[in-house]
């Protein structure tokens, strides 16, 4: 299994225009073939800060991702506005365990 860890730096004015291509991505993705959970999420003590984490089932998955047509679609939809992916790792693991 991947864990990818994201983060992006957005814009005052750019998170709403943002907003519907962020949806879009998310349900697009969790429904993809090898996702096991996808999310974006804004930090509370910096709203202009997006944190971006993904569960995949292997690096084919995460590969096929990276080339679907919805991510062409919100690279399209950010790419004039302030919005900047400035950090993703992808991290190898296993299924993990609860932790309570």
């Amino acid at each position: 299994m991947l864990i990818v860890l994201a983060k992006a730096h957005v814009g005052k004015d750019a998170l709403e225009p943002a907003r519907a291509a962020i949806a879009d991505m998310v349900a697009a993705s969790n429904a993809e073939d090898g996702c096991i959970a996808y999310a974006f999420t804004q930090d509370v003590l910096d709203p202009g800060v997006l944190h971006i984490v993904e569960k995949w089932q292997d690096d084919a998955a995460l590969a096929a991702h990276f080339a679907t047509p919805h991510m062409a679609s919100f690279s399209a939809a950010i790419a004039d506005l302030d919005f900047t992916i400035s950090e993703a790792m992808k991290f190898h693991t296993d299924a993990g365990a609860p932790l309570m």
